[in-house]
C-alpha cells in the first residue's frame, strides 16, 4: 500500500495538465504519519506529502540525467506524466523508490504507482495536511 495526501495527487495532476502536451516530472517526499495531525495509519509509515517544483528551464539543473536541484537521498518517489495515455511505467522513466504516473484526463483516476520492477502498487489517498514547513 502507497499513500499519499489528496492535495499532493492534485498538485502533481495541475502541473501534468498545465503541461501537457509535454511531459513532467516532479520529485516527492515522505512524512512519516506520526507527524500528520489526522492520519489513522501506524506512526512510521511514509505518506507522500511533498514536492520538489519541476525544473521548467530543463537542462540547468539536469547534468547528466541527474537532477541537481533536488536535494540527494531526500525524494522517494517520481511523478511523471503521460500526455500520451501510457498508464504504465516506461524504460524512460526516472527509476526510484516508487512512480507515480499519469495520463489525461489528468484526475484521480487516471494515477497509478509502481515500484522499480513496474509492479503496481495501491495508492491510498489521505485527507491529511502536511505540517507547515518554516525556512531556516
Amino acid at each position: 500500500m502507497v499513500y499519499a495526501t489528496r492535495g499532493l495527487v492534485e498538485s502533481c495532476l495541475r502541473f501534468a495538465r498545465e503541461s501537457d502536451p509535454d511531459p513532467v516530472t516532479i520529485s516527492l517526499s515522505v512524512t512519516p504519519a506520526g507527524e500528520l495531525p489526522g492520519a489513522d495509519l501506524s506512526p512510521e509509515t511514509p505518506v507522500f506529502t511533498h514536492f520538489y517544483y519541476p525544473d521548467s528551464a530543463g537542462s540547468v539543473n539536469f547534468v547528466f540525467g541527474v537532477d541537481m536541484g533536488t536535494p540527494v537521498g531526500q525524494t522517494q518517489a517520481r511523478f511523471v506524466s503521460h500526455p500520451n495515455g501510457e498508464l504504465r511505467v516506461r524504460q524512460r522513466d526516472d527509476f526510484h523508490e516508487r512512480i507515480f504516473v499519469a495520463v489525461p484526463p489528468w484526475d484521480e483516476a487516471s494515477v497509478a504507482v509502481f515500484d522499480r520492477r513496474g509492479e503496481e502498487q495501491t495508492l491510498e489517498l489521505l485527507d491529511v495536511e502536511p505540517p507547515e514547513e518554516f525556512p531556516e
